[in-house]
């Protein structure tokens, strides 16, 4: 999960006020057999750490998980695979101001569809979204309506899988707002919603504060609110609020990461980017989040810890804390429509928090099955919940 420490504010956002997108070129993943084969040879010279008393838990990922991970990565994985599935949509490669962008653009049958902005995860990727791209692209195979239809465009956030390299400082999730809202006008779009989730929700909020021209709203599964410290308002919270914060005291006592990618980002990606398993431990959101609850699958997992390693993005994945965490923000509201989807598993945006940083919370939605990365997880579910927001 993505939270933004507290840290003196000694950097500004270094925000581009004019982007030049640039060409629009066609893109295929292809990674290199080489590349396959010394990842294939790193993982059969993996060297597990002496395993914790009890391997429970208790200290961080079991050795026990890794051997099962490894076994399965180096036995039954097939990267070829999630290459097929990515390259069955349209990609693009273009710049932005001189930084490499990649996305999928998959535009729907139904001529009157919503242009839609997926926002992928920490430590995710463009690939969070492969199982939603066909039941929001053609609803009425998928149980929807015509009118429900979108338009989507996934891209790799600058930094991430082919989104690469960063040729400079300063990738807030302001900044990033900013850059992909040049994106979606130069794919065509001048009016667009967004769809986010951890990383992804922060940088949904920020274009809601930006609100840039034609902006239908953001959906997003978090709003990152956080008690004031006023007695008032502590004393207003019901029973479901206190145990949504009772979840994040849990969570902040195991997301040593946060610090860590936000104090030393480039020392903690030194080890990521050497060992494959290593990466796969740091990367254990996606097993653990939710105290063991996570719906998410071994290939799905492989996939992303795949994509990273085969892209070797570790430094430049791990830095939005860092970047965000010394980020000015002049503490404005967004008051652009929103939309919030609480799934069981996830942290629990608390209502009375979001209303008071955001002025327009227009839908709230529970759902009992699902959570932090309920695209992997529970895609129809997400599915028929974005149909809700924007079609209201």
């Amino acid at each position: 999960m993505f939270l933004k420490p507290s840290y003196g504010r000694s950097m500004t956002n270094n925000e581009a006020t004019t982007q030049h997108v640039g060409e629009l070129r066609p893109f295929r993943i292809d990674v290199d057999q080489a590349d396959l084969d010394d990842l294939a040879d790193r993982l059969a010279r993996t060297r597990l750490p002496r395993p914790a008393p009890g391997d429970d838990g208790t200290y961080g990922i079991t050795n026990a998980y890794l051997s099962d991970a490894l076994d399965h990565w180096r036995t039954r994985f097939d990267w070829r695979a999630v290459e097929r599935r990515a390259n069955a949509y349209d990609q693009v490669l273009t710049e932005v101001d001189g930084q490499p962008i990649h996305l999928l653009h998959v535009r729907s049958a139904e001529p009157d569809a919503t242009p839609l902005l997926l926002v992928h995860s920490y430590p995710g990727s463009f690939l969070d979204f492969l199982d939603l791209i066909d039941p929001l692209v053609d609803p009425v195979a998928h149980g929807g309506r015509a009118e429900d239809a979108f338009h989507v465009v996934i891209p790799s956030l600058p930094g991430f899988a082919f989104s690469t390299p960063v040729v400079e400082k300063g990738w807030t999730s302001r900044r990033v707002a900013t850059t992909l809202d040049a994106l979606m006008r130069a794919l065509g779009y001048d009016a667009y919603g967004v769809h986010g989730s951890d990383l992804g929700a922060l940088v949904a909020r920020e274009l809601g504060r930006v609100r840039p021209e034609g902006f239908l709203g953001l959906h997003v599964l978090q709003l990152f609110s956080f008690p004031s410290g006023d007695a008032e308002e502590m004393a207003q919270l019901g029973p479901d609020d206190v145990a949504g914060l009772e979840h994040l005291q849990w969570f902040q006592s195991v997301g040593g990461y946060n610090a860590m990618n936000a104090s030393r980002p480039q020392t903690v990606a030194v080890g990521l980017s050497d060992s494959p398993v290593g990466l796969l431990a740091y990367d254990e959101l996606f097993m653990s989040f939710g105290n063991g609850t996570s719906k998410v699958e071994i290939d799905q997992v492989l996939a992303q810890v795949t994509l990273q390693w085969l892209t070797n993005t570790a430094s430049s994945v791990v830095r939005y804390h860092y970047e965000d965490a010394r980020a000015d923000d002049d503490g404005s509201r967004n008051d652009a429509r929103t939309g919030v989807a609480v799934f069981a598993d996830d942290f629990r945006t608390i209502k009375a928090f979001a209303q008071r940083d955001n002025g327009n919370v227009a839908h709230w939605s529970h759902h009992r099955s699902g959570g932090h990365y309920a695209a992997m997880e529970v895609p129809d579910v997400l599915a028929a919940d974005l149909r809700t927001f924007f079609a209201g």
